[in-house]
């Protein structure tokens, strides 16, 4: 099976815990990756995220299963199972620095052959997307149930 790595380093305005306190927690992946729409069946260490994708006026929602482990303040990791045989597993490395978290963004990739550069495009943008997004989110009070 082909792989691929995709790495993105940022920083968010908020201590390392601040952000494994926000990406331990599975219903904060809604929107947080922009093809996420809801989570369900959450489980002590897995979710099932909800992603739509949209082909001219239709839409199709792909349901995977996401492992989430952890160490506080430290990292965020697990893997995805998705259909079509694409696999991926995910590590958010968290630092404090003066500027509040260094986050570490590693994906890896492993798809059937001839679907790699779909899945790594779609990946990327999520990827890219997730900095602003979390660095958006961080930068202001959250709210907690």
């Amino acid at each position: 099976m082909p792989e691929k790595i995709l790495r993105n380093t940022f920083t968010v305005p908020a201590p390392a815990q601040a952000a494994y306190d926000h990406l331990a927690r599975p219903e904060n992946y809604i929107g947080l990756s922009p093809l996420v729409v809801a989570v369900e069946d959450v489980r002590a260490d897995s979710y099932v995220a909800v992603e739509r994708f949209r082909f001219l006026k239709l839409k199709y929602d792909n349901r995977i299963r996401v492992s989430l482990l952890g160490t506080p303040g430290r990292a965020v990791w697990g893997e995805v199972d998705s259909p079509g045989g694409v696999r991926m597993a995910y590590r958010f490395e968290l630092t404090d620095t003066p500027d509040g978290a260094r986050i570490e963004d590693e994906l890896r990739l492993r798809t059937p052959f001839g679907l790699m550069g779909f899945a790594a495009g779609q990946a990327r943008k999520v990827q890219l997307a997730r900095a602003g997004i979390l660095a958006d989110r961080l930068g202001q009070p959250q709210e907690r149930p």
